[in-house]
């Protein structure tokens, strides 16, 4: 039996649950990990990657549930328990590999890099990339882009986040990473967070922006203006928000979809493509609600086809299509 459909208003509210879940973390288990990771290296802690993810599998009935329900669509109903613990790994090897990432080593990936041309002419010009992606892959990945040859030597990437849900992780990695490569991190929910962004960006800096997620309202986002819209997502309508869309409709910037995908073992495929363009002001309310519309669209379409290309990379673990009963 399905779930009763939720009313719209409340429906924006449950789909931002994920935001006041409690973080299932130890502390001190993040730091034994992190220790061991520095000095055994990568290919020995990978070993550790296993257990945790089958201790998440056996053990975690409710994300258990959306990631079946996800694969189910993603893959298909031959989708099962193996597909499942093949997300979790991946999900645990991104999380381990931020710390290399964070501490410069690079040296022990092959990361390839993909579609960058168009966002370079932007940071060389001066405006800034406004990029947004999905929790597919790993953040941390891009800042392969500055050491890769004929670079630009300045790209500075900065992290667009709701920086609560996170913490304890969050403060282990910045306390072993390395200050230079700690990206920068411009918080949602603030009131000055436009103006920190339309500053970073105006600087010539990268802004990546998670899109597929919602907050649930002006009173925790920060009065984030936007609204939750419904579009077809990898078979099933899901609420998306356009509020990131209307934040760079604004600023009027070019938006660029971005992944860093895991691809396996320590390969990673860095992609840049664009999404849209507002660097030209709207001739009227309509024509911009437009465009906010079509821009949405192609975000949500170029996600559905990262998830059946990639079904391991995307992370998230909560009810995203709203099935449960409320």
């Amino acid at each position: 039996m399905s779930a009763t459909p939720p009313e719209p208003g409340d429906a924006k509210s449950r789909q931002a649950e994920w935001s006041r879940a409690p973080e299932r973390s130890n502390m001190l288990a993040l730091r034994v990990i992190c220790a061991i990771a520095i000095l055994c290296g990568r290919p020995l802690t990978r070993l550790i990657l296993h257990p945790i993810s089958l201790y998440f599998l056996l053990f975690s009935p409710t994300p258990r549930r959306h990631i079946k329900r996800y694969l189910f669509r993603a893959i298909g109903p031959k989708a099962g328990w193996a597909d499942g613990y093949r997300l979790l790994h991946a999900f645990a090897s991104t999380v381990l590999d931020r710390l290399y990432f964070l501490r410069g080593r690079m040296d022990l990936f092959d990361i390839r890099v993909f579609g960058n041309a168009p966002v370079e002419v932007e940071v060389n010009a001066g405006r800034g990339a406004f990029m947004l992606g999905a929790h597919v892959g790993s953040f941390e990945a891009l800042g392969a882009c500055k050491h890769r040859a004929g670079a630009p030597a300045d790209l500075r990437p900065a992290m667009v986040m709701y920086p609560d849900n996170a913490q304890q992780i969050n403060a282990v990695l910045n306390a072993i990473s390395l200050p230079e490569l700690r990206p920068h991190m411009i918080a949602l929910g603030r009131p000055h967070s436009m103006l920190d962004l339309r500053d970073w960006l105006d600087s010539g800096g990268l802004a990546g922006l998670l899109a597929d997620r919602t907050l649930a309202g002006p009173e925790e986002a920060g009065q984030q203006r936007g609204s939750s819209i419904e579009v077809p997502f990898l078979g099933r309508p899901a609420l998306f928000n356009d509020g990131p869309f209307r934040l760079a409709a604004l600023l009027r910037r070019k938006v660029f979809f971005m992944a860093g995908l895991y691809v396996g073992g320590a390969r990673y495929d860095v992609l840049f493509e664009p999404l849209a363009d507002f660097s030209e002001r709207a001739s009227d309310p309509a024509e911009r609600e437009r465009r906010i519309r079509a821009a949405l669209e192609a975000y949500v379409a170029r996600l559905e086809a990262l998830c059946r290309a990639y079904p391991y990379n995307w992370f998230n673990f909560h009810d995203f299509w709203l099935e449960d009963p409320h």
